[in-house]
């Protein structure tokens, strides 16, 4: 009875330290964003059409700003979501121009909602607050 304790006690053991090591760490470094553009300055074209990106400098690893609809924007912060303590480079958008992909770890994004369609990573890419008035957008956290 007791040796049965044991190896149950173990055997939880075991099971939450692979567990743990199988963790990556998810967590952005906090950095303050507080961001104010003009989507119909001509340094932002590519924000004038629905489905329009622009990369831009701030947060941990630079932002990628995308237009969802004609009055809707969302913002991610560029730094991977998978092993972040050791993430290598940038998410980059795609040729597509639909999903960002992160070059170190091939993990990737769906551009109108951050989620993960290719791991190693499973958190959604960091999104930043906006507020989109018909004229100026503002980007923070």
């Amino acid at each position: 009875m007791i040796f049965r304790k044991i190896f149950l006690a173990l055997l939880v053991i075991v099971f939450f330290a692979i567990a743990c090591k199988k963790r990556k760490n998810t967590v952005i470094p906090y950095v303050p964003v507080n961001i104010y553009i003009y989507p119909s300055d001509p340094t932002f074209n590519k924000l004038n059409t629905v489905g329009g990106w622009t990369y831009l400098s701030g947060g941990s690893r630079g932002i990628i700003v995308y237009r969802r609809s004609n009055e809707e924007f969302v913002a991610y912060d560029r730094h991977c979501t998978y092993d972040t303590e050791n993430s290598c480079g940038q998410v980059q958008v795609t040729s597509s121009q639909i999903t960002a992909v992160d070059s170190c770890c091939n993990s990737e994004f769906v551009l109108t909602d951050g989620s993960v369609i290719k791991s190693p990573a499973t958190v959604p890419l960091q999104t930043y607050q906006v507020n989109y008035n018909g004229n100026e957008l503002h980007i923070f956290n």
